[in-house]
């Protein structure tokens, strides 16, 4: 079998993949990158973060319309939704968006290959052997003194519910249904389970989230939780929190899921049934074994802080590796990795990566919850300021949530930001940047915000860290 050589292959397109391949090219590598879908970008901009934004976008405009406009003395008549359009202009927002990477592999001088890969060998050399299967079945080969393992993830399936694409679905068939449900069960109060959840909601289907902790988004600050859930029922969701789900069966044409809560017996109908449990590392098919690549007990590849695993010249990033399951961790992992294969000082800070949840109101935080810096037994100062006294905000009559911003007790510096609100996740930014620098609530608080902005609630925030808060 001819051999193409490289010095770096990647496997896996998606926004750590493809920005491995980018940045390794960009350092003068020869690069080459594989993924079995010819549209490059992953489960991020195929299926995952982008289709759903636009989805919650346009939902959120739809459920504006009919319900938040009238206020602002804006009135329409007969509004209907078309879905066909909706989930059309969700194309082509994705669409764009592959066609835009696969342009970006050109530019780059990138190799683009399509079909999975899979190790074969070990060279005497050290150079890794690779076996390409295209959608036809033709096979090839590659080689490469350095491979990235970029696989990503897929979603959990529950042992005694599983995925029929129709009436169980998961994230995957959750973007893509061609008609709202009547009633839709989403079983997990995560970020992927409210934000779907939300779209079907505003769309008109009944939703109602079961999850088995005690609190939405876990691993979020308690009391932003609490904050979340109470607006999202306010908007009609239904919550059961500590709920076991039990089964399902189908009781007159419908899905019936059963779970325990309170100690009672309970069950609830569903047109659908979306389950939204988490994501597993997916590394199918690729021959790890073939080259003693080690995984944990979970299936994630086994790295050290370089992203190297225990095979000279293999790495790995993102998803398919432990931490947690975000893009654009992914993306930051793919570029330190790319710059340490060629020599440079590549690095990750894994305490300032951001998380968003993209309901409406917004989510969003990045650093310490007030949970984890009492159990750290990190001394600290708390400052919280109100949306509804921020003047943007009540212009733009999104005045739900708060800012909380917590800072060591001795030093001042910020350890944790959180935001419930309206472009929380465009907000977070500014506080991330303020942590990367290792700054001060202080720093935050004398920074100058220009007037009416949202960003002046983090400000509001900072001061209230020192009890100084001048709008509240």
């Amino acid at each position: 079998m001819a051999e193409a050589v490289f010095d770096v292959v990647v496997i896996g397109a998606g926004p750590g993949g493809y920005i491995a391949a980018i940045r390794a090219a960009q350092l003068g590598l020869k690069v080459a990158c594989v993924d079995k879908e010819a549209r490059f970008g992953g489960t991020c901009l195929r299926v995952g973060c982008i289709p759903s934004k636009a989805l919650l976008d346009a939902s959120e405009k739809f459920y504006q319309a009919k319900h938040g406009f009238a206020g602002l003395g804006i009135t329409f008549e007969g509004i209907k939704l078309d879905l066909g359009a909706l989930m059309a202009k969700k194309e082509k927002v994705v669409e764009t968006l592959t066609t835009g990477v696969s342009g970006l592999m050109k530019k780059n001088k990138i190799e683009k290959i399509v079909g999975t890969a899979k190790f074969v060998s070990v060279g005497a050399g050290g150079g890794k052997q690779l076996e390409i299967t295209g959608a036809d079945g033709a096979k090839s080969g590659v080689s490469a003194k350095h491979v990235i393992i970029a696989t990503g993830s897929v979603p959990v399936e529950l042992p005694f519910m599983k995925f029929d694409g129709k009436a169980i679905i998961s994230s995957d068939q959750g973007i893509a249904l061609t008609k709202v449900p009547e009633s839709l069960v989403v079983i997990g109060g995560g970020a992927i389970g409210l934000e779907l959840g939300s779209v079907w909601s505003r769309l008109g289907s009944k939703v109602t989230v079961l999850e088995m902790l005690p609190q939405v988004v876990m691993g979020s600050d308690e009391e932003m939780a609490r904050g979340l859930e109470r607006v999202l029922k306010k908007q009609g969701l239904n919550f059961y929190l500590g709920a076991k789900v039990t089964g399902v069966k189908d009781v007159g044409g419908k899905k019936v899921v059963t779970f325990e809560w309170e100690g009672k017996q309970m069950s609830e109908p569903a047109e659908v049934v979306l389950v939204a449990v988490g994501r597993k590392s997916y590394t199918a098919g690729v021959g790890l074994d073939v080259v003693g690549v080690k995984v944990d007990e979970r299936g994630r590849v086994v790295t050290d802080a370089h992203f190297k695993t225990n095979v000279e010249g293999v790495s790995a990033i993102g998803d398919c590796v432990a931490g947690p399951m975000l893009a654009h961790k992914a993306e930051e992992e793919g570029v330190a990795c790319a710059e340490m294969i060629a020599g440079k000082a590549g690095h990750v800070n894994y305490n300032v990566i951001p998380a968003v949840v993209y309901t409406s109101p917004e989510l969003a935080w990045v650093g310490l919850t007030e949970e984890q810096c009492k159990a750290k037994g990190v001394a600290v100062n708390v400052g919280k300021f109100q949306f509804r006294a921020n003047a943007r905000a009540l212009c733009m009559d999104a005045a739900e949530g708060f800012v909380k911003v917590i800072a060591d007790a001795k030093t001042d510096r910020v350890l944790g930001v959180h935001i419930l609100g309206v472009q929380a996740s465009s907000l977070i930014g500014e506080a991330a940047v303020v942590m990367e620098f290792a700054g001060s609530a202080e720093d935050i608080a004398r920074t100058c915000h220009a007037h009416p902005t949202l960003p002046e609630a983090l400000k509001e925030a900072a001061l209230g860290v020192h009890k100084r808060m001048l709008n509240s």
